[in-house]
């Protein structure tokens, strides 16, 4: 198993203040001890410069809390040094949440008040009364989504809780309104309960314009996406399944260009059989590849030689390993071309990728600790993709969930299909040009703000085609 640490991350930054002799050498043995222990030191101001004492905020980034902890413990054993306090950045970024509601109108007049509420918007109501579909136009309904979650699959956490979950739900809803100005409200149901939930989402979607399902665990997540769809004519989008596929594609589109060889051609291993894993099998046979194997934790995916596969496996059995392969992740590595890890961390070893074909492309996208480092990887993987924000080629669901709802929104769709799911990955892929492409560049910044554009366009048009579309598309 992969035993390289990664870097110090901005993810687990913290700020010191210190106070200590003003005298030369002081500082030196601070950023002596926060070096030799591994950590990033980063901004360091000046609270209180006194003649005799000094005051000092450093801000240390470090691998995880365990560096934390020890980086400030060998602060303190350090002579004449007092730490006046420790503050975790993430922790102080969170406090009071990340979101709020605002007003589009402004409430400075009586006048406005009345038309606003009481009794202007009577009439409001009476006219959608007469006609529901007025709800897009004179509601927030037609740009706004919820992002909803069980709490069962939160990042790499697990079955955390509703609770636990909030954290994660608001920043989806940041994202959704800073990348494509839509309006998202983060709930999360206090039931794991497959018909609670149906039921409860189906009830409260009266002021929506789309749901976006977040962190419930497999294999529930495929019948609350399925039976909610069939229930709304409202898109109903799981993103760790489809939005994480979409942006897989549109790296390996990508990666294919810069290689040469078809995507429709190349053999590729899947690492992981849950959500993420099972949209991106699918998704990838829809564009085009032949030759996919999946592989949960006890090996590769196959009907007749693992009895014990529930529904969802045995779905991906019948529609997968074409080649009838069977046994350990390192039996479908053999002249693999690809391998995608949805999976956990550590659980790639780097001699296994010695017998996969030449030039590699290795996307190993468990966060925050991936399936193997990309310094593990570095000596036989060509290209290396992971899901974090520190290491070249991050496959992030930002640059595609924003858009594809922006493009469905705008034309009022019933539905994410998987037309709007191929254009989507395309467009995404093509925000890089062909002159811009290499190995460590495949899929575009998370803050180019072409993305969303490119890819909302993309999804109206394919909406319009494939006739889920109730209007025409906007003008942007």
């Amino acid at each position: 198993m992969s035993t390289h640490q990664p870097p110090p991350s901005v993810s687990y930054s913290f700020v010191m203040r210190l106070t200590y002799p003003n005298r030369i050498g002081m500082f030196a043995k601070l950023t002596q001890t926060i070096g030799k222990l591994g950590g990033d030191l980063g901004a360091v101001d000046i609270v209180n410069p006194d003649a005799k004492r000094m005051t000092r905020d450093i801000t240390i980034r470090a691998r995880d809390h365990e560096h934390m902890e020890a980086i400030a413990t060998a602060i303190r054993k350090i002579k004449d040094v007092t730490v006046a306090n420790v503050s975790d950045q993430v922790f102080l970024l969170h406090l009071g949440g990340k979101i709020s509601i605002k007003n589009k109108v402004a409430l400075t007049t009586r006048e406005t008040l009345s038309m606003a509420y009481t009794p202007g918007v009577a009439r409001v109501c009476t006219a959608i009364a007469e006609q529901h579909s007025k709800a897009w136009q004179l509601t927030i309904k037609g740009n706004s989504v919820a992002v909803i979650s069980d709490g069962s699959a939160v990042l790499g956490l697990g079955n955390i809780g509703p609770e636990a979950a909030m954290p994660v739900m608001e920043g989806k809803a940041m994202l959704f309104k800073e990348f494509a100005d839509i309006d998202a409200y983060p709930i999360c149901l206090r039931t794991q309960d497959t018909e609670e939930i149906i039921n409860t989402v189906a009830n409260l979607s009266v002021g929506l314009g789309g749901i976006n399902l977040e962190d419930i665990s497999a294999p529930r997540c495929f019948e609350i996406e399925r039976r909610l769809q069939e229930k709304l004519d409202i898109p109903v989008f799981h993103d760790d399944q489809h939005g994480t596929a979409v942006v897989v594609l549109a790296g390996l589109l990508n990666a294919s260009r810069l290689s040469g060889r078809p995507l429709a051609g190349m053999r590729v291993v899947i690492l992981g059989a849950g959500a993420a894993g099972t949209a991106i099998a699918i998704m990838l046979e829809h564009a085009g590849v032949k030759d996919i194997i999946v592989c949960d934790r006890a090996g590769i995916i196959n009907a007749h030689t693992r009895p014990d596969l529930n529904d969802a496996k045995k779905a991906l059995a019948a529609s997968t390993n074409p080649r009838g392969l069977s046994g350990k992740v390192e039996v479908a590595l053999k002249k693999a071309d690809v391998l995608v890890g949805v999976s956990g961390p550590g659980l790639i070893e780097a001699k296994w990728l010695k017998h996969m074909s030449a030039k590699p492309i290795i996307f190993a996208l468990a966060n925050p600790i991936p399936e193997i480092m990309p310094e593990a990887a570095a000596s036989r993987a060509w290209i290396i993709a992971t899901g974090r924000s520190d290491y070249p080629n991050q496959i992030n669901n930002v640059l595609a969930f924003p858009g594809i709802f922006r493009g469905a929104l705008d034309v009022r769709a019933r539905r994410i299909n998987e037309a709007m799911k191929l254009a989507a990955a395309n467009a995404i892929a093509n925000c890089i040009s062909r002159r811009e492409l290499s190995a460590e560049y495949i899929v575009p910044s998370v803050f180019n703000r072409d993305v969303v554009k490119k890819v909302a366009d993309a999804v109206t048009e394919a909406a319009i085609k494939t006739g889920v579309a109730r209007k025409g598309r906007p003008r942007r």
